[in-house]
């Protein structure tokens, strides 16, 4: 019986080659597909998981701590986290869910350690034209994203941690309520009254520090519309 031959070794070029026809392989897969090439530990998944997600991700995570730098070190952990637990992926969630429930978890976690509260943007003050009263959610979708943003990180230090998540992950991120309920671990009940809470002391706060803002028509009441 002859012994089994062995493979000549590979060049440098080849390798290299075998190595971008990966990437391109990579670059058009799913994302159900690249985690499944990581759980193969294939960290060619990993850095197309990284490209397609981290833009997003770091603007997620800016949004909940309001720290671009903070975000930064929440998302670079992160991907440690998705790499270190490959193999414990939950295939009833999608991968987007499982992602976002990473880097919620990691954002509240900073939070909750942080000793002091959010740095307020100082020396911006936002200039609004009259405007009619409407309800506190309809207001928001008239306001430009830096608007949201300005307003938000202003008075995000009057909200808990879960109610910050909540009201990013779905004003911001345009999340379902359902998939929010998946990536924090709560009921979608709990969303709907975190999220109601959370418009509710924005609009008390927008009111205290920016009255005009939100002046409406003599005998018109702004209420709280729910989106779901």
């Amino acid at each position: 019986m002859e012994p089994p031959r062995e493979d000549p070794p590979r060049s440098g070029l080849t390798i290299a080659y075998s190595r971008r026809q990966r990437k391109v392989a990579w670059s058009e897969a799913s994302d159900a597909e690249l985690l499944e090439g990581m759980r193969s530990d294939d960290e060619l998944a990993l850095d197309e998981l990284m490209r397609r997600k981290g833009a997003q991700l770091l603007h997620t995570a800016t949004g909940m701590v309001g720290d671009r730098e903070d975000a930064r070190d929440i998302v670079q952990i992160a991907f440690l986290r998705i790499w270190d637990s490959r193999h414990r992926f939950d295939r009833r969630y999608s991968p987007n869910t499982w992602i976002y429930r990473i880097v919620s978890n990691l954002a509240i976690d900073h939070l909750r350690s942080r000793s002091s509260r959010l740095r307020s943007l100082q020396g911006f003050q936002l200039q609004h034209e009259h405007q009619s009263g409407e309800a506190f959610s309809r207001q928001l979708e008239n306001l430009t994203e830096r608007e949201i943003k300005t307003v938000f990180h202003e008075l995000a230090s009057t909200l808990s941690e879960k109610q910050r998540a909540v009201f990013v992950l779905r004003e911001m991120e345009g999340l379902k309520g359902r998939e929010i309920a998946q990536i924090l671990g709560i009921r979608p009940s709990t969303v709907r009254n975190h999220l109601f809470n959370s418009r509710r002391q924005l609009r008390e706060e927008l009111l205290k520090r920016y009255p005009e803002y939100a002046k409406q028509p003599q005998g018109q009441q702004a209420g709280i519309e729910e989106r779901s």
